[in-house]
């Protein structure tokens, strides 16, 4: 049966010399993206200071609005900001954290630098910090987790799909019962934007980060934070910038935040990464989330057959609805053998208690991920894999 999905790989140069399943890392780069970058360049060099008013000055909307319809958001609902962390950062910083309504709530789950920035930050905030274990390193058992947000939770800060176990979350059950005893809700939703469907207003999730780093194949710089209109015109957040200010001109000495998703913003953008993030959030779009998260269902599955075959134990979610779009499983000297991949083109990653992740994404091929593992056997069988020991 032909894949109609496949006739994106041609937008993606990688793939010519590269079986390249690290998406979940860092997505292929689009074709189109040098010519972009040249148009960031020409207008530097040929404009000067008037590319701000030519162009630069509302390219975090037009990033922004690209990126919306994969969201579920509307057009001027999202800032653009240069990294996951900070957004995240900015999002603590519009809260206060007054006891008894002074907790959040994270799961063991969730990456580590949106942790250090709750641990660092928010605590200083006078935040208390409640993380809920994930007993088998894959899942997070929802009835625990709802059991933890109560009226004392002002926040529940959570990884909508993990970064270790593909792991998805359902949000809106979360944002269901943090709602109802009245606290708020921020995904970070950077492993699921652009390989699952995400729909901010369907879940009433108040705040959504994310990047196109990964899924959206954007690279690195252009990440994002969506604020629901609720919440939005009455928080204040305290880390903050010259734009988020109503006249940012003026130049005033006091701060007056602008109405709307601009009081989000901080200081001058990341111009070079907007420009790069163009394209693939665009592509994504042409393909179809719902065509996409369909395949990569499939070819998940298929991953787990083969390491089921071959007796790895599976660091990821057997529930296809509770797995996002990496299959991560133990393979012995699995570091080592992940360097040997890599070494033949094969692009995978290892993490520490995760193993290899395998990330497939829509301009995969089927037989792809059938070569991959046939590879692994092959560093296996043959003892090649010792030769990337840190003793070699």
């Amino acid at each position: 049966m032909t894949d109609p999905l496949l006739a994106y790989r041609s937008e993606f140069p990688i793939l010519e010399t590269t079986t390249y399943l690290a998406s979940n890392t860092l997505g292929a780069m689009p074709r189109a993206v040098p010519d972009r970058l040249a148009e960031y360049v020409d207008m530097w060099a040929e404009r000067g200071v008037r590319a701000w008013q030519e162009g630069w000055g509302d390219l975090g909307s037009r990033v922004g609005d690209e990126i919306a319809p994969l969201i579920g958001a509307a057009s001027g609902e999202i800032v653009m900001v240069p990294n996951d962390t900070l957004a995240q950062n900015i999002v603590l910083s519009a809260l206060r954290y007054t006891a008894p309504r002074n907790r959040i709530v994270m799961t063991e789950l969730d990456f580590p630098s949106v942790r250090y920035a709750h641990d660092q930050l928010a605590t200083r905030l006078g935040a208390e910090i409640v993380v809920v274990p994930s007993h088998d390193g894959i899942t997070i058992d929802q009835s625990e987790l709802l059991s933890a947000i109560d009226e004392r939770t002002a926040l529940v800060a959570i990884s909508e799909v993990s970064f270790r176990s593909a792991f998805v979350q359902d949000i809106a059950a979360v944002v269901a019962h943090a709602h109802r005893v009245g606290a708020l809700v921020c995904a970070d939703s950077f492993h699921a934007v652009g390989v699952i469907p995400v729909d901010v207003k369907a879940s009433g999730v108040d705040f959504l980060t994310g990047g196109v780093l990964k899924w959206l194949c954007g690279g690195p710089g252009g990440c994002f934070l969506y604020v629901a209109s609720g919440v939005r015109d009455t928080l204040e957040p305290a880390l903050t910038g010259w734009l988020a200010h109503s006249r940012p001109f003026a130049f005033e000495s006091a701060m007056e935040y602008a109405p709307g998703i601009s009081r989000w913003l901080g200081g001058t953008p990341d111009i070079p990464a907007l420009y790069a993030a163009l394209e693939g959030p665009r592509i994504v779009r042409r393909a179809g989330i719902g065509a996409i998260r369909a395949k990569s269902e499939r070819q998940t599955a298929r991953l787990v057959a083969l390491a089921t075959e071959r007796g790895f134990p599976l660091f990821t979610p057997l529930d296809p609805a509770r797995r996002g779009g990496t299959v991560a499983f133990a393979v012995p000297h699995a570091f080592e053998v992940a360097q040997y991949l890599v070494a033949r083109n094969f692009i995978v990653d290892f993490r520490p208690k995760a193993g290899i992740r395998v990330a497939p994404h829509f301009y995969t091929h089927d037989d792809e991920l059938t070569a991959c593992v046939d590879a692994i056997d092959r560093a296996l069988a043959t003892g090649e894999w010792q030769q990337y020991s840190a003793s070699a």
